[in-house]
């Protein structure tokens, strides 16, 4: 039932959670950026006010530098987790969708050189363009393609088995450190081909034979 709550909900963010997001989980997409591969899971969170429908267009920013790209399998929590098991994340998992975690890059630079948190150029309103969610029973969540074509060009293809941690061990390592909560949103990271958007770039993101959205960029008002 939460699931359709939420598949209704991705245009009325009010009832979603907070988006907890989780960097460099895919070796090539690490190494294309020059960042080190983490030995432990790289989290940060954008607020419910980042979430808009990614089946209306992406709006991105004007006059912000770079907006990229970085497609993501997500994860809708549907019962609390803290500390919990393996056995417990089986049965927390609500559904799975896509996410865009919208980027403004050139800021993003800046922010690291100055050793800056990254919420200017990852929290802003609309940075977390999400798809419906399904549900995951009989899928298996390590086997899944996540691919991003713009403009009819492949940009990003990967596989969700290519991750350095799993799903459920991304759900019970951070939820040693907070609690999840129904109608949160874990981000599980973005395979290698990231770049950036401009407007009236045709987007085509697939999350296996599970989701397809067809969707455009516009530049924010």
């Amino acid at each position: 039932m939460y699931r359709h709550q939420l598949a209704a909900a991705v245009d009325c963010t009010d009832q979603l959670g907070k988006i907890i997001c989780v960097g460099r989980n895919y070796a090539d997409h690490a190494k294309e950026l020059n960042n080190p591969i983490p030995d432990q899971p790289l989290l940060f969170i954008k607020p419910a006010t980042a979430a808009v429908s990614m089946h209306r267009p992406v709006s991105i920013p004007d006059g912000l530098g770079a907006c990229h790209h970085e497609l993501e399998m997500a994860v809708l929590i549907g019962q609390p987790l803290t500390a919990a098991t393996a056995q417990q994340v089986a049965h927390g998992i609500a559904g799975i969708g896509l996410g865009l975690d919208l980027t403004l890059r050139d800021i993003q630079d800046t922010l690291k050189q100055k050793s800056q948190p990254w919420e200017r150029a990852k929290a802003f309103d609309g940075a977390c363009p999400l798809s419906t969610f399904v549900a995951v029973d009989g899928v298996d969540l390590q086997a899944l393609d996540i691919q991003l074509a713009i403009n009819g060009e492949l940009k990003q293809c990967g596989n969700t088995r290519d991750m350095l941690f799993s799903t459920r061990v991304l759900l019970q390592e951070i939820s040693q450190s907070f609690t999840l909560l129904p109608g949160d949103v874990v981000l599980t990271g973005t395979p290698a081909g990231v770049g950036p958007l401009h407007h009236g770039d045709q987007l085509v993101a697939s999350l296996g034979d599970l989701i397809t959205v067809n969707t455009q960029v516009m530049l924010a008002d």
